[in-house]
């Protein structure tokens, strides 16, 4: 499973994108399940122009499937899921 984020907005507006293969990871299943939750709670959100000034908004794709989200409103998964991605991905 490939799953990307890319991190946009902030205060400096500057773009931050980061993947992970899943593929032979011992850990594979919770990486997963996570992000299976990440996507199923991004399903049907719109997303307002503007979150919160200087926040950030989120695109998650996993395996071809793309939800978008935004601070404040992630779910605890989407927050879990970016947080590993844009720190263990390349």
């Amino acid at each position: 499973m490939l799953i990307s984020v890319v991190r946009s907005g902030g205060f400096a507006g500057i773009e931050r994108r980061a993947e992970v293969d899943t593929s032979g990871r011992p850990d594979a299943r919770e990486w997963h399940a996570l992000a299976a939750a990440a996507v199923a709670s991004g399903r049907g959100v719109r997303l307002p122009g503007a979150a919160i000034p200087d926040g950030f908004s989120y695109e998650i794709t996993v395996d071809g499937q793309t939800v978008h989200c935004a601070e404040p409103q992630l779910s605890d998964a989407q927050r879990d899921l970016i947080s590993r991605v844009l720190k263990e991905g390349a």
